[in-house]
């Protein structure tokens, strides 16, 4: 599923507080960055989601998942991968990011698809970025070694995040998806998250 930016085990509960985030921080701005949990943030993700999916081409999803939907891709995602969310300075849930095998055959383990989706209108105010960056700490923790990401074109802000990022152009599907009334092309992005010794360790 393409990134909407207008791209360990159940994780270990939040990251540690600074202002700036650097891999072992768990604050941007005021605003926290901290496992999803399903029972609690799924009606916050899906509320976030909703209008990506009714109202742009951004995901290909047609219908809005349920808030019980969405709590279970929480818990599928935090099993082999992540899904954290980011909140404000009052506690609120505005943006998330998470991870999903990037293909079901076995040689693709090490490589993972990563999304994200901020609350429409909070662009441009570093929230993205921090939670993209404890999403690929939490994920090189877990041994994956690649990143990709789709982005539905037109997307400046998600192809300038992810470019930022240092996201790699891949390719470009053209024409792969019919929303909204128009075909629309998906282009494809990855980066490397760690390299080391091969044959690579199992993920965790």
């Amino acid at each position: 599923m393409p990134g909407g930016l207008q791209g360990r085990g159940q994780g270990s509960g939040e990251l540690i507080h600074a202002c700036h985030y650097s891999g072992s921080c768990g604050y941007y701005g005021g605003m926290k960055i901290r496992d999803a949990v399903p029972g609690q943030d799924a009606a916050a993700c899906a509320a976030i989601y909703a209008p990506y999916v009714r109202e742009t081409a951004i995901t290909f999803e047609v219908e809005p998942p349920s808030e019980a939907e969405v709590a279970e891709r929480i818990i599928v995602a935090q099993k082999s991968h992540a899904w954290l969310v980011l909140e404000d300075d009052g506690g609120r849930v505005v943006g998330y990011a998470y991870s999903r095998p990037m293909k079901e055959r076995a040689a693709y383990r090490w490589s993972c698809e990563v999304s994200i989706y901020l609350e429409l209108g909070r662009r441009r105010t570093g929230g993205g970025r921090a939670l993209y960056e404890a999403l690929f700490e939490r994920l090189t923790e877990r041994g994956f070694r690649t990143a990709v990401a789709g982005m539905t074109l037109p997307n400046d802000a998600s192809v300038g995040l992810h470019t930022a990022l240092g996201f790699d152009p891949i390719g470009t599907y053209r024409k792969i998806g019919w929303k909204n009334g128009a075909w629309h092309d998906v282009a494809w992005a990855q980066r490397s998250l760690a390299t080391g010794e091969d044959p690579p360790r199992e993920t965790v």
